[in-house]
C-alpha cells in the first residue's frame, strides 16, 4: 500500500463531517484499494488516496443518491473506474444500477471489481447511446464524460427513450449550456438545476443539471 493509501476512509470522512453506516463504509474502502490496484496497470482514476475519494467522487455520488427516488433504475454513462454507479450502488442498495462503458480495459477491470466487491450490477460493453434503446431507464447519469453538447448530441434521438438525465458539471456549467445551445442541441428539452453544492477544498460550486424532454 502506498503511503497515499495509508490514512483510512473512515479519518477521510470524519475530516469532511460525513457519516455513513459502517458496512458502507467497509465496503467503499474495499472499493477505493481495488480500483486503485488495478489503477497501476490501467488509468481509471486521478483520485488515489482517500481525501480525494471522499471530496469529489463520495461528495458527488452522495448529492446525485439525494436525488434519485426509491427503487429507480440508473445507467452510470461512460463509468470509466465506477464512478458514480459502483458508490450508488453502495450508498442506495434498493437502486438497480447498472453501467455501461466501451473501452474493453476497463469493462474488465470494472467486472473484476464488482466481482471483488460481491455486487451485482450489469456492465454493458457498449455506448450508452446504444444501451437506451434497449433498456428503459429511469436515469442516466453522466459524470466526468464530456462537455454538455457532446453528452446532448450522444441522446439527441433518444431522449423519449429514458426518464431524465443527471450531469455532474463543474463552474463551467453556464458556458457548456450556452455552446450546446448555439449548436441548437438544448431544442425541446427542459434543463434545470437539481442540486448545487460546494466543491470541497476549492472556492468553485459543483451541479447537477437535470435534463428531460419538455412535455407536449
Amino acid at each position: 500500500m502506498s503511503e497515499s493509501h495509508a490514512e483510512s476512509l473512515a479519518a477521510a470522512l470524519a475530516r469532511h463531517a460525513l457519516e455513513l453506516p459502517e458496512p458502507q463504509v467497509a465496503l467503499l474502502e474495499q472499493y477505493c484499494q481495488r480500483l486503485w490496484d488495478w489503477n497501476t496497470k490501467l488509468n481509471l482514476t486521478r483520485h488515489t488516496d482517500y481525501d480525494k475519494f471522499v471530496s469529489r467522487d463520495l461528495v458527488d455520488s452522495l448529492e446525485i443518491s439525494r436525488l434519485l427516488e426509491p427503487g429507480q433504475s440508473v445507467l452510470d454513462v461512460g463509468t470509466g473506474g465506477g464512478v458514480p454507479g459502483i458508490v450508488l450502488a453502495i450508498l442506495r442498495t434498493d437502486l438497480q444500477i447498472a453501467l455501461c462503458e466501451s473501452v474493453g480495459k476497463k469493462v474488465h477491470a470494472v467486472e473484476d471489481i464488482i466481482r471483488g466487491l460481491g455486487l451485482t450490477i450489469p456492465m454493458h460493453h457498449e455506448r450508452a447511446e446504444n444501451v437506451v434503446p434497449q433498456i428503459r431507464f429511469d436515469v442516466l447519469v453522466a459524470r466526468a464524460v464530456g462537455p454538455l453538447w457532446k453528452i446532448c448530441k450522444w441522446f439527441q434521438p433518444h431522449w423519449g427513450e429514458f426518464g431524465c438525465l443527471l450531469a455532474v458539471k463543474g463552474p463551467r456549467w453556464v458556458e457548456e449550456r450556452g455552446e450546446a445551445r448555439h449548436r441548437g442541441l438544448l431544442h425541446a428539452i427542459e434543463l434545470r438545476i437539481a442540486a448545487k453544492y460546494p466543491m470541497p477544498g476549492t472556492n468553485s460550486e459543483s451541479v447537477i443539471l437535470r435534463l428531460r424532454r419538455q412535455e407536449d
